[in-house]
């Protein structure tokens, strides 16, 4: 089997994400405190940026939008003018947070991109993951990028036919079992999950344990070799 292009997920595969929205998550329980308690106010955020997503998509600017839909929710309309403001100054703020790549990624990809062609597939609001991207210094070892709004099989069937030789010549790597890897699978390409301390709870799923084309890395640094392997 030759492996001729991988894709790579973004937001805590390359860099740190859901560590920033459980923060700020956090930061929201606190100013909500009087209102609910903790967990009525999870229950509550999850069940509206679920209903959401459709509409605003992954990323900031949707949970950002979510928070303040939550908060008028339980408020019966009514949330205080400061709730709001500080509700949009947590969403700027995660705008403009500092980007990091995680331990290892700069050497695995430098590594890849000499081999194979290197797709950056992942969702959420374009202006932001373009940005994330630039500050991140990563974007010169990238043949193409791809910010999607939703991950499945037909997405990467089309991503790896747009910019590769096809899914059964690829390989996708992330940090999401729903998103990065089952339909990668599914479009017939490789997979390697890269787990990450965090997992959005929309993004849980359960590992393809003994799928051939299926592996479990306990790190980026692992994915070079382990495509070699394969190929």
């Amino acid at each position: 089997m030759i492996i001729t292009t991988v894709g790579l997920d973004a937001d805590d595969t390359l860099w740190h994400n859901e560590t920033l929205f459980r923060l700020t998550h956090e930061r929201f329980c606190a100013l909500m405190a009087d209102v609910a308690d903790p967990q009525t106010l999870e229950a509550r955020l999850a069940e509206v940026e679920k209903r959401n997503l459709r509409l605003y998509g992954y990323g900031v600017k949707g949970f950002t939008l979510s928070m303040i839909e939550t908060a008028m929710e339980l408020t019966g309309g009514e949330a205080p003018p400061r709730v709001v403001r500080e509700i949009l100054a947590a969403g700027r703020e995660m705008l403009s947070e500092p980007v990091e790549p995680l331990p290892g990624v700069d050497d695995a990809l430098a590594a890849l991109s000499q081999r194979y062609r290197l797709v950056l597939i992942t969702k959420g609001d374009l202006l932001h993951q373009e940005q994330k991207l630039a500050a991140s210094g990563l974007g010169d070892l990238f043949a193409a990028v791809e910010i999607v709004s939703e991950k499945d099989a037909s997405t990467y069937e089309r991503v790896f036919a747009r910019h590769g030789t096809g899914a059964a010549q690829a390989a996708m790597c992330g940090n999401s079992l729903r998103s990065d890897v089952l339909p990668a699978l599914e479009a017939g390409a490789w997979a390697a999950h890269v787990p990450y301390p965090l997992t959005w709870a929309h993004e849980m799923a359960d590992a393809p344990q003994g799928h051939p084309r299926f592996a479990e890395l306990a790190s980026i640094r692992d994915l070079p070799a382990w495509l070699e392997e394969v190929g």
